[in-house]
């Protein structure tokens, strides 16, 4: 269970007074889950509640203060997104009623055997993990229809206007750029716009073993080789008035170059183990992260396949050149995956999304969006310790970043002379006008609470 659990990133609170209980039960789920989480009391464990989603909530009914079936009820219907398992050591029948009724996944009587408890555990998260399989086969499906490139940095628009110039041409076309930069998703936009009847059929060339890369390319006839018991349609077949999007072009060994090379002059194919050839309308897409240049230099790449695919080419920038996008990016994968996964969107602060401007990204948008799954799954990291090459915390040099925030978004704002806070008081000043002198207003468009800005105002007074 363990693997395949932590797979889905599945998370546990435990709440119990007993620290005994506590204990137990953290050493058995942290075996099987990636995240377990324990409180002593209903106060403790809300304040966790607020800034994780947990999958799972195994809750001691008879708490100090308050019930824990009562702590349940109160929650609304966006927060019941999570299964939950009532402990007890009073065995009545009233109280196990009206724990079912709040929506228990179970109820569970103490003292109780480990097993039984890892039996109601598992049964919760195996419905579960039938949910996000069930998401991931719908992202799939999805995938299948033409996607937008989102985003509204110079480069990003650039990107968009070359796709559209050279979706309805028939002609190869490679995409360069590095790992998580969206190659395969620009594929998929320039065959949605392309016309073509057929189908979008995508190959990771890395993914492939070399000696079966013929066979699932061009297909074979039945007794081709050991093994081939029937006739099998290759993706060019498959692909047929259609594009076949070739991933990691670069990783083809080159005796298949040839074959590609020759395939793309002619129009043909040959099954492997046929006698005859056939013909494919098929139009390619290839994709790289190295630089086709240096492998045709080194003599890994064929020099005159290069130039039959690059006759029209894409250069997709990585994140990092078109930070403008990062909040847009954030707010879709956080809507999309949200909906997805049932469970609330994050919102993020200026705070975070300043900080995420000033990371480096190295794993592109690829990153970026398992970032902000993880924050959905798991709750959202702190920028402070956060681990890769230091996504910063804006606290910590707060005035430098500031400054260059000012000269990238404000060149005709406010003078780049003014302190920090003389641009913040400029600022909530202009915002709390724009609404009319409403401070409600102005402070949720400021994303901070109405007492912040009452505190500022009188703090100014006061000087």
């Amino acid at each position: 269970m363990k693997d395949a659990l932590q797979q889905f990133g599945f998370s546990a609170l435990v709440v119990d007074d007993e620290p005994g209980m506590r204990a137990i039960l953290n050493k058995a789920l942290s075996k099987k889950l990636t995240q377990v989480e324990t409180a002593s009391s209903l106060e403790e464990a809300e304040a966790l509640r607020k800034r994780n989603h947990f999958d799972l909530l195994i809750v001691d009914i008879n708490l100090p203060g308050r019930s824990g079936i009562d702590w349940h009820e109160a929650f609304d219907d966006d927060e019941r997104r999570s299964d939950i398992i009532f402990m007890t050591g009073y065995a009545e029948l009233e109280t196990a009623i009206k724990a079912l009724r709040a929506g228990a996944s179970d109820f569970i009587l103490k003292p109780f055997n480990l097993e039984q408890m890892l039996q109601s555990v598992q049964r919760c998260l195996d419905k579960r993990m039938i949910e996000r399989k069930n998401i991931a086969l719908q992202r799939d499906v999805a995938r299948s229809f033409p996607i937008d490139i989102i985003g509204e940095a110079p480069k990003t628009l650039a990107m968009r206007e070359v796709i559209s110039r050279l979706a309805p041409s028939p002609a190869a076309v490679l995409i360069e750029g590095e790992s998580g930069t969206g190659k395969e998703l620009v594929a998929r936009a320039l065959h949605g716009m392309s016309g073509r009847s057929g189908p979008f059929v995508p190959l990771n060339c890395g993914a492939i073993a070399p000696e079966l890369l013929e066979s699932e390319l061009f297909g074979h006839v039945s007794g081709a080789f050991t093994g081939a018991r029937k006739n099998k349609d290759g993706l060019f077949r498959v692909a047929d008035k259609g594009t076949l999007f070739l991933d990691e072009i670069g990783e083809m060994p080159l005796s298949m170059q040839a074959s590609l090379l020759r395939t793309l002059e002619q129009k043909t194919i040959r099954p492997v183990g046929a006698e005859r050839e056939v013909s494919v309308d098929v139009r390619i897409v290839a994709a790289t992260n190295r630089n086709l240049h240096d492998e045709v230099g080194e003599g890994r790449f064929r020099k005159d396949l290069f130039y039959r695919l690059n006759v029209l080419s894409v250069e997709l920038p990585p994140l990092r050149e078109r930070v403008d996008d990062i909040g847009l990016l954030l707010n879709h994968f956080s809507d999309v995956l949200a909906r997805d996964l049932g469970l609330k969107p994050v919102v993020w602060s200026e705070h975070e999304l300043a900080a995420m401007r000033y990371y480096d990204w190295p794993g592109n948008i690829r990153e970026l969006k398992n970032t902000v799954e993880r924050a959905i799954l798991l709750g959202k990291p702190d920028l402070r310790h956060w681990q890769g090459d230091s996504l910063l915390s804006i606290s910590d040099n707060l005035d430098e970043h500031q400054t260059q925030l000012d000269q990238e978004r404000h060149e005709e704002g406010y003078p780049l002379v003014w302190p920090l806070k003389e641009v913040e008081r400029a600022h909530i000043e202009k915002v709390v006008g724009a609404h009319e002198g409403n401070k409600s207003a102005a402070a949720r468009q400021l994303g901070v609470a109405r007492k912040t800005l009452e505190r500022k105002f009188k703090e100014w007074l006061d000087e």
